[in-house]
């Protein structure tokens, strides 16, 4: 364990509950067997090579991780980040969120879909699938689009370049969505083809929704202060005003969502991290086939 509580402090989100020992006995054993998987797929990605007669190609391997709003995603997708990297070859650890392929806010309110962002209809899934296959192609340098929480919307022109990564990590509500209709309408390349490993962080629904209200209090005294927020408009609410929105919220969008889309999801995922009332990793489900 070479993490410090200070680091982990730095690592958890907004109401997460990340400790020394919760790290020790889930996460450090997570990151052994994933680096077991990502040695494995090298060595099978070599003999492919070898068997087609070119060059080895330097490809990341791709970690998904999954699960609701609230949930902890976040939280989870920055200490593995941070523990693969201090896997013993030092590998290049990068971490992007599927935030950054949502629609702009003018086009969601063109097509009508403000109140259904986060829903499978409201992403770029196409530009999401092309940016995977240029990372799977091994290119040097892929722009990723740039998302703030603070405006709740992409921001034009600040793009980063991911730079050939050992591992990425992509974190979102639909990175195990399998998408929707048959025939033409059918899409033909998932986003979770090109994963590697999949990670579901699940949860009692009644949990997530009072960690979500929790956190919504929370923003209401901090980032909805500030005056670009678009969430300003909620700054002034009291205590029981901010709880009544956070519901209406939840209940609109957010549980909807969770029901219809991610929830669906989870036995494709590779493992699932069950959490007790607490935020606490309580079981911990390993699909071997």
């Amino acid at each position: 364990m070479t993490l410090l509580e200070t680091e982990l402090r730095e690592l958890r989100g907004l109401g997460d509950v990340l400790s020394i020992d919760e790290v020790e006995s889930i996460y450090l054993p997570l990151r052994r067997l994933i680096g077991l998987n990502v040695t494995a797929s090298a060595d099978v990605r070599q003999v492919t090579d070898a068997f087609l007669g070119r060059g080895p190609v330097r490809v990341p391997y791709i970690i998904g991780i999954a699960g609701s709003v609230g949930v902890g995603k976040s939280t989870t997708a920055r200490l593995l980040r941070a523990l693969l990297g201090r896997l013993p070859h030092r590998p290049v650890v990068e971490l992007v969120t599927t935030d950054g392929f949502l629609m702009s806010n003018d086009k969601l309110q063109r097509r009508g879909l403000m109140k259904r962002k986060g829903f499978p209809e409201s992403y770029d899934t196409a530009a999401l699938v092309q940016f995977l296959v240029r990372v799977r192609s091994g290119e040097r340098a892929v722009p990723v689009p740039t998302y703030s929480h603070l405006t709740y919307d992409l921001v034009p022109g600040a793009d980063r370049i991911l730079e050939a990564p050992d591992i990425l990590i992509l974190e979102g509500l639909n990175v195990l969505q399998h998408g929707s209709g048959r025939g033409a309408t059918a899409p033909r390349v998932l986003v979770s083809d090109f994963l590697d490993f999949t990670i579901y962080l699940d949860a009692d629904q009644n949990d997530i929704q009072r960690w979500y209200i929790e956190r919504f209090l929370a923003l209401v005294d901090t980032a909805f202060k500030e005056p670009e927020s678009y969430f300003h408009r909620y700054a002034t609410l009291d205590r029981d005003e901010a709880v009544a929105t956070a519901a209406q919220i939840w209940n609109e969008i957010n549980l909807p969502n969770l029901q219809q889309n991610i929830l669906p999801t989870r036995d494709r995922a590779r493992l699932v991290l069950r959490k007790d009332p607490h935020h606490l990793v309580q079981m911990v489900r390993l699909r071997r086939i």
